[in-house]
């Protein structure tokens, strides 16, 4: 659907727009209050305490999931989809992968430690990461058996059997591995808790880029495309390279420099 075909809303005075709006007003306001009340229950989850030696590759050498914390209470686990055999980490988690460099500061100054985590060797993470011009933590659990435990990798028979555990259900999934967040808690004793896990569209509300896109006359635009995110690219592999005008674009270019020559749009600098 093109702009030109996209069927349009009817046409109103600025007095009957804002009628409308206000309308709407009250049930976002309404959608607010509940989503406040759901993340209530969510912290209001019991807890389940991990008594599992988890143990990571980092670029400081190897961490527990205790160590993972950082010497803050909380950590934020985002299980990022990258396999051992791939070449690079999944586009969509990419994606939520740009919103994350921004974060981790604020949320670092209020008890929480956010960082990723893969069964894709280091090395490789290394790479992808040094590519994407990204700067947060990310640790690898090659070899652990952390993804399966927490239900985000999955065996090739269970692949072709179209039967695993995911979301809280047996069923399918198109891939190995599979997108998902897990929350802990570590106590003054140094014991760790699992709080919180969820998984598929429940990583949404972390993707930025969708909440902008709902803003928007023509919203996420999917209908129609084989799978939702059927549109996603590495944002370094998109056909426009735009990003900022005026002069921040040329802070954007020494970034890019400094990262190892990798250009948003363009082709990798050798």
């Amino acid at each position: 659907m093109t702009q030109s075909t996209m069927e349009r809303p009817k046409v109103a005075t600025r007095d009957g727009w804002l009628a409308a709006r206000k309308e709407l007003l009250a049930k976002e306001k309404q959608h607010t209050r509940a989503g406040d009340a759901l993340a209530a229950e969510r912290r209001n989850l019991p807890w389940v305490k991990v008594e599992e030696e988890y143990v990571f590759d980092t670029p400081r050498g190897k961490k527990k999931l205790a160590d993972l914390f950082e010497g803050r209470s909380q950590l934020i686990v985002y299980h990022f989809m990258f396999a051992p055999e791939w070449e690079e980490g999944c586009p969509s988690c990419s994606i939520l992968g740009d919103h994350i460099d921004g974060s981790v500061m604020h949320l670092a100054n209020r008890d929480v430690t956010l960082i990723a985590v893969s069964r894709a060797p280091l090395a490789k993470i290394e790479e992808f990461k040094k590519r994407m011009g990204w700067r947060f933590k990310w640790a690898s659990s090659f070899g652990s058996a952390f993804n399966w435990d927490y239900h985000v990798s999955f065996t090739k028979e269970e692949v072709e059997k179209k039967e695993m555990y995911y979301n809280f259900g047996r069923g399918a999934f198109p891939s190995e591995e599979g997108p998902g967040v897990s929350v802990f808690y570590k106590n003054a004793n140094g014991e760790v808790f699992h709080t919180y896990s969820s998984y598929g569209r429940g990583v949404e509300p972390l993707m930025g880029v969708y909440s902008y896109m709902d803003l928007t006359p023509r919203g996420r635009h999917e209908e129609g495309l084989p799978f939702p995110m059927a549109w996603r690219r590495h944002h370094d592999k998109y056909e426009q390279d735009y990003y900022v005008d005026g002069p921040a674009a040329s802070l954007l270019e020494q970034k890019a420099e400094s990262a190892g020559g990798w250009c948003c749009g363009g082709e990798t600098k050798g």
